[in-house]
Parts: C-alpha cells; sequence; structure tokens
C-alpha cells in the first residue's frame, strides 16, 4: 500500500510568499525614509525662518542697536558687546553675544556671590540685586534688549531664534552632573534666542523645571510652536518680564 506524499507547493505560490517575505522589512525603511525627509524639509523650514527673521530684524533694529551700543559705551567702561563661551548644538563651544550689562570685571567676581546665589538647587546663578549689573543694564535686561546681538548668532548658524537657551559654562557643568541623560538630549538641537523656559515664568522656575520645558519643546517641536513662543517673548518684552 503506497502513502501519497505531499505536493510541493507551486512555483507561482513559494514566488509570492517569497515576495512577501522580501517586502515585510521594506515598509518599516520606507516609514523611517518617509520620516526623516519630512524632518529635513521641516528643518530647512526652520533655518530659513532664523535666516528671514535675523536678517529683518538686524536691518529693521539697526538704529536701535546703534543707540544701545552708544549708550553702553558711554554709561561704564569696557567693551560694549559682551563675549561669552557657550555650548551650542552638539556641544559644540560658540562665542554668545549680547550687549554688556555689567561691569568689566564681573567675570572675576561671580566666584565671591556664589554663596548670595538664590537660584533653586544653584544650577543657574541668579541674584536680584546682583552689584555687577549696571543701572543702564538693569534696563536692558528688563526689556531683554541686551539679547538683540545674538541675531548675528542665528545669522551663523550658531543658534535659531526658538530652542533651548545656551547656558554659562558654569550652568553647563553643574546641570550636566546632575542630570546627564537629559542635558546630552538638551544639545541635540540648536540653542535659541528665546524658547518655552522663557514663556513660561523662567524667574519662578529651578533647573529641572527648565529642563522638562526644554525636553517638552524638543519634542513635540513644530513651526507653528515657534511662532506662539516668538509672539509670547513679544508680549513678555512689552510687560518688561526680562532677566534680572
Amino acid at each position: 500500500m503506497s502513502t501519497s506524499l505531499p505536493l510541493p507547493s507551486s512555483p507561482l505560490h513559494l514566488d509570492s510568499m517569497s515576495r512577501e517575505v522580501r517586502a515585510q522589512p521594506i515598509a518599516p525603511r520606507r516609514e523611517r525614509r518617509v520620516h526623516a525627509e519630512v524632518d529635513a524639509i521641516r528643518s530647512t523650514m526652520k533655518r530659513s525662518i532664523d535666516l528671514v527673521g535675523a536678517a529683518l530684524g538686524l536691518a529693521l533694529l539697526s538704529p536701535l542697536l546703534v543707540t544701545i551700543a552708544l549708550l553702553v559705551r558711554l554709561s561704564s567702561p569696557g567693551p560694549v558687546v559682551f563675549r561669552q563661551l557657550r555650548q551650542g548644538h552638539g556641544g559644540q563651544p560658540f562665542w554668545f553675544l549680547k550687549f554688556r550689562t555689567m561691569t568689566a570685571d564681573a567675570e572675576e567676581r561671580l566666584r565671591e556671590l556664589e554663596p548670595l546665589n538664590e537660584a533653586v538647587g544653584g544650577v543657574l546663578f541668579k541674584m536680584r540685586s546682583d552689584p555687577r549689573v549696571t543701572p543702564l543694564g538693569r534696563l536692558l535686561r528688563r526689556t531683554s534688549l541686551d539679547e538683540l546681538p545674538q541675531l548675528v548668532n542665528v545669522l551663523r548658524g550658531e543658534m535659531s531664534l526658538v530652542g533651548p537657551r545656551p547656558l554659562q559654562m558654569r550652568d553647563t557643568a553643574l546641570l550636566e552632573e546632575m542630570e546627564p541623560e537629559a542635558y546630552a538630549r538638551r544639545l541635540t538641537v540648536l540653542p535659541g534666542l528665546t524658547g518655552a523656559w522663557q514663556v513660561g515664568g523662567r524667574s519662578e522656575t529651578d533647573s529641572r523645571g527648565m529642563l522638562q520645558l526644554d525636553l517638552e519643546y524638543i519634542e513635540h517641536w513644530s513651526l507653528r510652536r515657534d511662532l506662539e513662543i516668538l509672539l509670547r517673548t513679544v508680549g513678555a518684552v512689552v510687560r518688561g518680564r526680562g532677566a534680572y
């Protein structure tokens, strides 16, 4: 008595099965490629907005910039523009620019003022009555006009109009030691002239609150959100909610 063996699948069936197996990993790859292309387009749009915004800002505000520069020069000895090394995208250092609001020896006096730091956790140095700040500097800080030279940083590609604020090296070292993973994530985007922390009550928020706001911004970034932050920044400046 012979037992019949099952016939092998037809060549057509085998070929369709192999095509199905080969096709399975293609969808995720295609999806990743589409996401990468979308991210590239959005990044290009963000950079284009940065370039146009910074160029227009410098052009339209040039009379104000010249006036502030003259006032800084006449009000106290020292350079008009303060340059400070800060960490940017990927931890790359760059020269951060702002109108000088402190005395020329402000950096040297920081260590003696450390015990008077009012910031929660001690990472961000804050002092409402900082003796290093000049009278003109207080006005510039209250109106955030001291930040306008950072439009040059935006044109150079070192900063964006919106993003996590670049921190002083002192604050950088402390924050990296306290929250290494969150800090590394913060460096995956360009730092900004303004950001979620600046419009979210920065004077009342400690360094962990700042990190949370920055990481939420990175995770849910969109051009619409950038526009909202820029508009809220203008409102905060008009109300005089600058840094102290």
